[in-house]
């Protein structure tokens, strides 16, 4: 593991060299970052660490992006997860997989309150309909390392929900 200062992510080349895949899962929240800071993290970060990836010798990326994503919506979250994708897309990688997952699954140890209602009663829909909103994020980390695994002839895939759930079964 490398350490590296995001603010000074030029200055970290060397932890992105040698790998032949790259996973990025990096993102905050507005309420955490302010509108600014999510763009910086959400889009700024991240397409700088493709670029790194890329210089560095990865041949694959793997991105989880959000449902919904599209450079054109008038919601910011959606917008910049759109221009991420686009941005990553542009670097070049021999094989790049987005992963476009409805809401996250998860346990946080911050406080959450309204993403922990919806979480509740997304959990319980799941039962019914397991595919329908959301996903858990095991099974989202499984579907990032299946579609590695898997060859695959597409410069550029795109996994919605549905995908991600039945790849992550794997």
């Amino acid at each position: 593991q490398a350490v590296v200062d995001f603010e000074r992510l030029g200055e970290h080349a060397a932890a992105f060299q040698g790998h032949d895949v790259g996973f990025c899962c990096l993102g905050t929240t507005r309420a955490k970052a302010g509108a600014d800071g999510f763009v910086r993290v959400d889009r700024d970060y991240v397409a700088q660490a493709a670029e790194l990836a890329r210089a560095g010798g990865c041949k694959h990326f793997v991105l989880q992006s959000s449902r919904g994503a599209n450079a054109q919506s008038r919601f910011l979250y959606l917008r910049v997860k759109g221009e991420v994708e686009n941005l990553v897309q542009a670097v070049g990688f021999d094989r790049c997989t987005i992963l476009r997952p409805a809401v996250l699954l998860c346990k946080r140890q911050e406080s959450r309150p309204m993403e922990w209602i919806a979480q509740q009663f997304l959990g319980a829909v799941a039962w019914l309909f397991p595919t329908a909103n959301s996903v858990p994020v095991e099974t989202v980390a499984r579907a990032m390392v299946a579609c590695v695994l898997q060859p695959g002839k597409e410069k550029v895939k795109v996994l919605e929900n549905s995908a991600i759930h039945e790849l992550g079964k794997a």
